[in-house]
């Protein structure tokens, strides 16, 4: 499986970077908003994984961007900020799910399997 980590945070994208390539996941980084939008509209990406605050485009505009393009990739959004609205700004825009920070990288290998074992 090919998923995109969009983190600007050095020590959660290489945690997470770690915890997949563990597993045998194939793992592009990007470290801000914009890069991850030129990778997800350039690669056949299977997963996303995106903080909804990063430089240049936020998580909300990744999760835009995957919509107007019609592609039909999960997308598990992080964020520190566990307001209500957040989170269901985030699932209104399309996030399959949404972890809070700090997170247990097992848990997210876990919400990870579940998603690839959905039917698409």
């Amino acid at each position: 499986m090919l998923i995109l980590i969009a983190e600007d945070d050095e020590l959660i994208l290489h945690t997470i970077e770690h915890k997949l390539v563990k597993e045998g996941h194939e793992v592009i980084l990007s470290r801000n908003g914009r890069e991850a939008i030129e990778k997800i509209k350039s690669l056949d990406i299977d997963l996303v994984i995106t903080d909804i605050m990063m430089p240049f485009a936020s998580g909300t505009e990744i999760l835009s961007t995957i919509q107007d393009l019609g592609k039909n990739i999960p997308v598990i959004v992080l964020s520190s900020m566990g307001q209500e609205e957040v989170v269901i700004d985030a699932f209104d825009m399309g996030a399959s799910d949404f972890m809070i920070k700090p997170f247990s990288p097992n848990e997210l290998l876990l919400r990870i399997k579940k998603l690839a074992n959905k039917p698409a």
